[in-house]
């Protein structure tokens, strides 16, 4: 039996292609040059015989590996044509051929994006479906400039990483391919060959805008946007965040309700019975625990692989759309909690994408996020940050959000985070700050003035980093507001303490006066106080039954009176018994019984009263805004205050005890009748219905360094809320 004959030597490109090496196939592939003669040239690995279309024009087998050509012989070659082909098991296909269309994206373009100055990169990299010489497809668009060669597979081909390799752009590091008749829907990866190693990676779209339902990680080809807005009005209406009212509702869409089945509920239903629950309630937005696409449940969303796509969890892109839109429509505004501190290391995702360190700093001291197990962004790398200032672009801009919550911003900032001595690099000047995350961050906060200068951005920043919401121009962070953790942390401290203890302890409810004002406060009572152990803030509370829930009465008027923008996680405004669990909807038939019942209640009545009376939010960041009446009765552990603004005053009174005070006096603002606007201890709300009978009269008596004065009655572990008679 005689061997096989040898292929003949091929030219050192087309044996790259069929290595699967090339990173460049538009070149040897679709119509090109050879020897001054035109020809089309096919890579079709798994064909026994291949034709060109119209004509049946039979093409040459150049490789037993799947390499043919047609020579035009002095014909021109067809404009548009089809390629033929029969596979080994004798089944024909016929498709248009994805080399036969250059390369178009712009150099503009690209060098923007190599500069870190593009805002868009959305636009340019991913998957778009799109029109070519009138023929419909998908251009596929991916960074990856340590690769030696990359190819775009999927349920269109099989999988086969080398039916569609893509060309790189010259030393951009991206690629690029449009695939004809590949539509919305479709599922992709990339598949890359590391230019060193020749090690092949199969990997998700960083820029994928859609994906498949988890645990599938693979991108899908989203449609575009059929969407038509009607909120018009809303974002015409946007004012300004400093002196408007600002209540967050904070939810974890998986686990507020479900289906009854225990599934998921669409972003359509979840939106219409969210304004139902919140209707008549003093919450102006939702903040949602992040719906950027994750493949663990158990992260909460934090450790995001899809910076571009909201989680299929609940539906499509669309239908966040509409769920932003209902939200809106009735009144809501909608918050995203976003992550650009770190990334998870599936190896399918972002780390050491193509074969290098590209997102993250190749560095471990630099790379790692030891708290989370997961890696950070390498900030001075240009593309990084065009892909980090593009998502939340993307999410303000697409999906008409109001505002983002930067998780873990101290992670960012400080080279040591979580880090043991000698286990982290410091700085060119030895300090301890990451200086390319400040510069990011400013970065960041004035791309997001300039494009969306509604919107908010929040920092959760737990340390004392200054002049995270001072403009960049300034020195700042240029943030628009910070979460503040030292009053929470404080707050729920005093609240734990036995009310008998509470006298030793007074300052940590008047330290926080401080230090109000130096930055632009949100007061969190987050989903972080009530998971992991810590109880619910129904269980935080000392004492027998009837004492809890009136500390907690007693906590969120607190909350509702003190400067600063408010921020409530779901079930918290019930006051839920058991610790939130992200696997399992919300006890609403707790939510039912009287004394939850009289917590939602209260809750209710806070928000309208902050919202509707402009001394209790129209100088939240204002110093002028707030003044102490008595601030050192640690002995009987009350505290009396006023809020102004607008032209109204608002004075409260806080009692940390179960010690009714009668004929306990205040210092007043000024003489005339006051009304009760709230009591915590109404009985409408569960309490004993303690209190002064709805009004008191000021008395033309000094007290408390003012000029007139009034003895009133302090419910036990009460609130109340006075206001001039027509002054509020």
């Amino acid at each position: 039996m005689s061997a096989h004959p040898l292929p003949p030597p091929l030219a050192p490109a087309l044996q790259a292609l069929i290595d699967g090496r090339h990173h460049a196939p538009h070149h040897c592939l679709g119509p090109c040059r050879q020897d001054g003669r035109p020809l089309l040239r096919a890579w079709l690995p798994d064909a026994r015989a291949a034709y060109v279309e119209p004509g049946a024009r039979r093409m040459r087998r150049v490789d037993a590996r799947g390499l043919f050509e047609w020579s035009a012989a002095g014909e021109e070659l067809p404009g548009d044509y089809l390629l033929r082909w029969i596979d080994a098991g004798g089944n024909e296909h016929t498709a248009r051929d994805p080399y036969a269309f250059a390369p178009q994206l712009g150099d503009d373009h690209l060098q923007r994006f190599n500069a870190g100055i593009h805002r868009r990169a959305w636009q340019l990299l991913g998957a778009h479906v799109v029109e070519r010489r009138g023929v419909d497809g998908t251009r596929f668009a991916v960074w990856a400039p340590n690769a030696e060669r990359v190819s775009v597979v999927g349920d269109f081909n099989g999988w086969d990483g080398r039916r569609h390799p893509m060309t790189v752009h010259g030393s951009s590091g991206v690629w690029e391919i449009f695939v004809p008749g590949v539509g919305a829907g479709a599922l992709y990866k990339f598949e890359l060959r590391h230019r060193e190693s020749a090690r092949v990676l199969l990997k998700t779209d960083p820029y994928g805008r859609a994906f498949e339902m988890r645990p599938g990680t693979a991108a899908c080809v989203a449609a575009p946007s059929a969407f038509r807005w009607s909120d018009g009005a809303w974002m015409a209406a946007r004012r300004d965040w400093r002196h408007a009212p600002a209540a967050i509702y904070e939810v974890h869409l998986g686990s507020w309700r479900r289906r009854d089945d225990g599934g998921f509920r669409g972003y359509a239903e979840l939106a219409e019975a969210l304004a139902r629950h919140l209707q008549d309630s003093g919450f102006t937005h939702v903040e949602l625990l992040p719906v950027t696409e994750h493949p663990l449940d158990d992260s909460w969303g934090y450790q995001s692989t899809g910076f571009f796509a909201p989680t299929r969890r609940h539906g499509l892109p669309d239908d966040f759309r509409a769920f932003v839109d209902t939200l809106h429509r009735r009144g809501y505004g909608v918050i995203l909690d976003w992550v650009p501190g770190h990334f998870p290391r599936d190896d399918w995702a972002l780390a050491q994408y193509d074969g290098t360190a590209l997102y993250e700093h190749a560095d471990p001291r630099r790379a790692e996020a030891p708290h989370w197990g997961s890696l950070k962004f390498n900030f001075a790398r240009h593309e990084v940050r065009s892909f980090l200032i593009s998502s939340a672009l993307y999410w303000l801009e697409e999906f008409h959000l109001d505002g983002l919550r930067v998780d873990a911003v101290a992670s960012m900032l400080y080279l040591d985070y979580g880090r043991e001595d000698g286990d982290w690099l410091p700085n060119p000047h030895g300090g301890r700050e990451d200086l390319d995350a400040v510069a990011f961050l400013r970065e960041l906060n004035t791309a997001i003035q300039e494009h969306c200068p509604h919107a908010a951005t929040i920092a959760e920043e737990s340390t004392a980093w200054p002049g995270v919401t001072r403009p960049p121009w300034l020195g700042g962070l240029g943030f628009t507001m910070k979460w503040n953790m030292g009053w929470m942390h404080d707050t729920l401290a005093y609240l734990a303490h036995d009310p008998v203890h509470r006298r030793y302890h007074h300052d940590q409810l008047t330290f926080a006066r401080w230090y109000a004002f130096e930055e632009q406060f949100v007061l969190p009572l987050s989903h972080d106080e009530v998971v992991h152990g810590k109880r619910s803030l129904l269980g935080k509370m000392p004492g027998d039954r009837w004492q809890r829930f009136a500390n907690l009465r007693l906590l969120l008027a607190f909350l509702f009176t003190w400067p600063g923008k408010k921020l409530l996680f779901m079930g918290q405004e019930f006051g839920a018994s058991a610790e939130w669990d992200f696997a399992r909807a919300l006890d609403w038939a707790e939510a039912e019984r009287p004394e939850h019942a009289g917590i939602r209640r209260l809750v209710d009545d806070l928000g309208r009263r902050y919202r509707d009376h402009a001394a209790l939010h129209a100088r939240d960041f204002d110093a002028e805004g707030f003044d102490w009446i008595d601030c050192h009765d640690a002995l009987q552990s009350v505290l009396v205050y006023l809020r102004r603004g607008g032209g109204e005053t608002v004075v409260v009174a806080l009692n940390f005890t179960p010690v009714p005070r009668h004929g306990y006096r205040i210092g007043l603002p000024q003489g005339g009748r006051y009304r009760e606007l709230l009591n915590s201890d109404s009985r409408h709300y569960g309490g004993g219905d303690v209190g002064n009978g709805g009004a008191i009269e000021a008395e033309a008596l000094p007290w408390m360094g003012r000029a007139w004065s009034a003895a009133l009655t302090l419910p036990p572990l009460g609130a109340l809320l006075l206001a001039p008679q027509g002054g509020a």
